[in-house]
């Protein structure tokens, strides 16, 4: 009996010492992730600050003369001396607006085309050949037309962004509305919904991830598509700062140019990547069952 009163007596305490320290155990291999993750991030700046501190190097002793390329530490002082006059804010400022301007109309032109020719047969005979042609045509010999069509002013510049954009949201859409499942539109069918309803309910969301998918490489465009766009007569933007240093060979305001394209370009990319995560939150959860 006694026997079983150290049991009873004992098997509490043998049940909460796990308990107890189960808590920081738990703490410590959370902490010990979280390390580790950030060690694995912190990689991948390794060779980057290898190739700049190389750069640094050979600019200073000679090897890469600044009329090539200016040397990093150049760059940056530049940068802040662009900053501080107000040129690179305002070419920023001004780039940013013909981007979305062009950005705007190019994706509700490359949704509502997509929409017409995937929701439809005819629709596809009239809108895809011409939307393959036009996507075949170069950009640079676009230009003159444009000039011809619409002068110098921002409606070229802004319509030649709105084209290059509307690609690639039209074929991921198009690809996105035909890869719908057929067994979601006969249910559709047989709970007697309209048109519009299997429009909205059943088509668009089936296309959601297609389309977001062309949103991100659009947006990538829309910064190669600027770059080409503000060769026409520009008198302001990320464009003419770059054409107007190359006049003077001031390699370090290129290189700022050309730093200050790719960061809009990332950040635009991480809006939409957070758009995407917060509209296809489902697919997460359906996965993970």
């Amino acid at each position: 009996m006694s026997v079983a009163g150290i049991e009873t007596g004992t098997a509490p305490h043998a049940g909460t010492a796990p308990h107890a320290g189960g808590a920081p155990a738990v703490r410590a291999t959370a902490v010990g992730a979280a390390v580790r993750s950030a060690r694995r991030r912190s990689y991948r700046w390794v060779s980057p600050v290898v190739v700049v501190l190389v750069w640094q190097a050979a600019s200073g002793s000679g090897l890469l003369p600044a009329r090539s390329l200016a040397a990093p530490s150049q760059i940056a002082a530049t940068a802040l001396d662009l900053v501080r006059s107000g040129t690179l804010p305002t070419a920023i400022a001004v780039s940013l607006e013909r981007v979305l301007l062009g950005f705007a109309a190019g994706a509700a032109a490359g949704i509502v085309l997509a929409l017409v020719a995937g929701l439809s047969r005819a629709g596809e005979n009239a809108v895809d050949p011409i939307m393959q042609m036009l996507r075949a045509l170069p950009f640079f010999g676009l230009i003159p037309l444009f000039i011809l069509w619409f002068g110098i002013g921002e409606t070229p510049k802004v319509l030649l962004v709105a084209l290059a954009v509307s690609f690639p949201l039209y074929l991921n859409t198009f690809s996105g509305i035909r890869g719908v499942d057929g067994k979601l539109a006969e249910l559709a069918r047989t709970l007697r919904l309209g048109r519009a309803a299997l429009v909205r309910h059943i088509v668009l969301p089936g296309a959601l991830p297609q389309t977001l998918v062309g949103l991100r490489q659009s947006l990538g465009v829309a910064w190669l598509a600027l770059i080409v766009a503000e060769q026409i007569n520009a008198d302001a933007g990320l464009g003419y700062m770059i054409n107007d240093a190359r006049e003077f060979l001031r390699t370090d305001v290129i290189v700022v140019g050309l730093l200050v394209y790719s960061a809009l370009g990332l950040l635009t990319d991480a809006l939409v990547r957070l758009l995407e995560r917060r509209a296809l939150g489902w697919r997460r959860e359906f996965l993970s069952r």
